[in-house]
């Protein structure tokens, strides 16, 4: 039965099945497919790929911060603009692979589901050189930044994927710990909420999800962002605090995913503490798949329905 705020597809598009098998096939090769799985090529994306160019209906500001950059998309056209409120993106990568261009795309694609905000996207420190608490101090150093720029909380949506969208919560555990107001909407892709990776899915999708699955030499069992600290620690894995207080929140997830759980558990605990939260299921997707942008059925609704949670909790 589907639950309340639950969105759960009941069948992969023929696309998203086809992706889906080149992704397995990519991963099944040893030395590319060992790579893919344990973040190697994720680290080495960012040196080898090519300038990213700014699309001409948008301006690109660098901003150098003392420990990391962050950079600032925003359109051109003051009138299409949405520029009392911003968006805050923090990647993905397993806390150990830095920005990369395919997150500068998904600056623009925030910016024009939100019919113009500007989106302030943070390369934070990663592992093994800096492991926890870097990524979370520097997300709330870019959170802190925006508020000494005249931005109130109630104009402030967070958003990440994977281990950004569990970055993004465990901020959220920081602030509230700090007595400070919440940003008004968080937005999260397949979160990373639980490093002991302790949820069913682990085992459940273990043969069947086709970027981690059939291997315990992964992201998700990485150790370098942990370090000697406690996986239960709250601001390391967000599913073990109290979400009482949180704003509302989007979650969406592949069904064939191994972090599957991480979303399902988080969404139902929070739920439980009071929160809003909608929890998307999208059948037969796999890990980030909204990064197919339009390419895909499932990553096209997937950026409307984003699109509609933005325009909803402002």
């Amino acid at each position: 039965m589907r639950k309340k705020n639950e969105n759960t597809e009941s069948e992969a598009s023929i696309r998203g099945r086809v992706v889906r098998e080149l992704i397995a096939r990519a991963t099944r090769e040893h030395l590319i497919g060992t790579k893919i799985r344990n973040g190697e090529f994720r680290k080495r994306i960012s040196e080898v790929e090519p300038e990213w160019k700014c699309p001409e209906c948008f301006i690109m500001e660098k901003i150098e911060m003392e420990h990391f950059t962050m950079e600032m998309l925003s359109q051109k056209e003051e009138e299409n603009r949405n520029g009392d409120k911003i968006i805050l993106q923090l990647h993905g990568g397993g806390y150990v692979a830095p920005m990369r261009n395919g997150y500068r795309t998904f600056a623009g694609l925030y910016s024009e589901v939100s019919k113009g905000m500007s989106v302030l996207t943070i390369d934070y420190r990663v592992a093994p050189e800096n492991p926890y608490p870097a990524a979370l101090e520097d997300a709330f150093c870019a959170y802190c930044w925006l508020l000494e720029q005249g931005y109130s909380s109630e104009q402030i949506i967070l958003a990440g994927d994977s281990a950004g969208g569990g970055l993004a919560m465990a901020l959220c555990h920081y602030l509230k710990d700090k007595g400070m107001q919440q940003p008004c909407g968080l937005i999260a892709m397949s979160p990373w909420t639980d490093l002991t990776a302790g949820g069913e899915s682990y085992d459940t999708n273990y043969e069947r999800d086709p970027l981690f699955g059939n291997s315990r030499d992964t992201l998700i069992y990485n150790k370098d962002y942990l370090g000697d600290n406690d996986p239960m620690n709250y601001y390391i894995s967000p599913l073990f605090g109290d979400f009482r207080g949180f704003p509302p929140m989007l979650i969406q997830v592949g069904s064939y995913e191994m972090l599957l759980s991480d979303s399902v558990s988080v969404a139902a605990k929070a739920r439980e503490q009071g929160c809003r939260v909608r929890l998307s299921i999208y059948e037969g997707m796999f890990h980030i798949f909204q990064m197919a942008a339009k390419l895909l059925p499932e990553s096209r609704k997937a950026w409307v329905e984003i699109g509609k949670f933005i325009e909803n909790v402002c």
